[in-house]
């Protein structure tokens, strides 16, 4: 959850872009009735957004759905590698 403090920080950007972006940026600012931070601020922040929510997104199809919720159901029995990984982690982590 991100704190109320966290929430109304506000930092700067500053972007070079060519005058020809910037004339299309305003101009759909101004069609949308926003100003230029407005805009940039719902188009960029909005596209960031997305792209987050996709990358942390784990998207399965029915048929690795199924075979996911059949691993945890009926996980196989670990193997000797597993085992002497398991035991070595114990070895060198301690417990909190």
């Amino acid at each position: 959850m991100v704190s109320r403090k966290a929430e109304n920080a506000v930092a700067r950007i500053e972007a070079r872009v060519p005058a020809h972006v910037y004339d299309t940026m305003q101009r759909a600012a101004s069609i949308l009735g926003m100003t230029l931070t407005g805009y940039l601020l719902a188009t960029a922040g909005e596209n960031a957004r997305r792209i987050v929510e996709e990358a942390d997104i784990l998207r399965l199809t029915a048929e690795d759905q199924r075979l996911f919720a059949e691993a945890l159901i009926n996980p196989t029995k670990p193997n000797a590698k597993l085992i002497r990984a398991a035991k070595r982690h114990a070895d060198l982590i301690i417990p909190r």
